[in-house]
């Protein structure tokens, strides 16, 4: 009955010295969340896309409050709550947010089944990235769009979709939230996140092929070869840059004059949303000369 009453009286002790540890533990490494990070959260979309750039939204709410301590909102930014949702984060942190120009994904890549036949066909998992990781595709481009729709299934927003009779995946607007997870879905790169524009109006160099021009040409009708005449017509405002073949439009720089666009041979170059061009005015004929006339002109004999 001691040897009972013994143990008891150890496992006791042995349990209390055991509480005290864990109570001191709990308090020496407790680790203090600032109450704003919960805040910012809750008012945050939880889509946890990755657009922000952080890992989730959680960990964009934190690293919102560490940058309101420093007194800026400078480079943060929920693609998918927008302009509304940053102005009630900046309310919590107690400080203002600049208005961010709103973004779009634009699809870098015009190779539809008429400018980009097929010279093979890929009987294995359709997705983009194991074709890109067996160095294949079913087209002569490189660099052009798989057209398997990894995209399509890394948009949470049900913002991109296969178009059946290009091939190509397509991108609406109203439902795009620009957060770039189908851009980083894309194992080739095609897919940008741009500014959208006024009026939703851009200019864009639908090529992503860096070969060179003879090269890229075949592969795909409508491909950039690389020529440098859009380049010349923007001398002015040095808005489209050619390297490695390809030429580049700067979305800042771009007055959206049009003017490569017309320039370019291939039609690489496309204007989105903007009105119907007006027909060109027909230039007035020149007055008739009446044969008889030219014949007496022809005729006449100096005095």
């Amino acid at each position: 009955m001691d040897l009972i009453l013994l143990a008891v009286i150890v496992l006791g002790v042995l349990g209390l010295v055991s509480a005290l540890v864990l109570f001191y533990a709990s308090h020496r490494f407790a680790v203090h969340e600032d109450p704003r990070i919960g805040q910012v959260a809750a008012v945050l979309p939880q889509a946890n896309c990755g657009g922000c750039g952080y890992p989730g939204c959680s960990g964009f709410a934190a690293a919102c409050v560490k940058a309101a301590d420093q007194g800026s909102l400078d480079g943060k930014l929920c693609p998918v709550g927008g302009q509304a949702v940053m102005e009630q984060v900046a309310d919590i942190v107690g400080l203002s947010v600049v208005a961010s120009a709103p973004k779009v994904a634009v699809v870098r890549c015009n190779g539809s089944c008429e400018n980009r036949p097929r010279i093979a066909e890929f009987d294995g998992m359709p997705t983009c990235r194991v074709q890109q990781m067996l160095g294949m595709g079913e087209t002569a481009c490189p660099y052009g769009c798989l057209g398997c729709g990894d995209c399509v299934a890394a948009c949470q927003f049900g913002a991109i979709s296969i178009n059946p009779s290009t091939g190509l995946p397509e991108v609406d607007e109203e439902k795009c939230t620009a957060c770039g997870a189908c851009a980083k879905a894309c194992p080739r790169g095609v897919i940008e996140i741009r500014l959208k524009g006024p009026k939703g109006r851009r200019v864009v160099v639908l090529c992503n092929n860096k070969d060179k021009g003879a090269v890229a040409n075949k592969a795909c009708k409508s491909a950039c070869i690389g020529c440098g005449k859009c380049v010349k017509t923007c001398e002015k405002f040095q808005a489209i840059t050619l390297e490695n073949n390809l030429a580049y439009i700067d979305a800042e720089k771009c007055k959206m004059c049009r003017k490569c666009e017309e320039a370019c041979p291939k039609g690489a170059i496309h204007g989105f949303n903007f009105p119907p061009r007006k027909p060109a005015a027909p230039q007035p004929a020149e007055p008739a000369v009446a044969s008889g006339t030219t014949q007496q002109t022809n005729n006449e004999k100096p005095a």
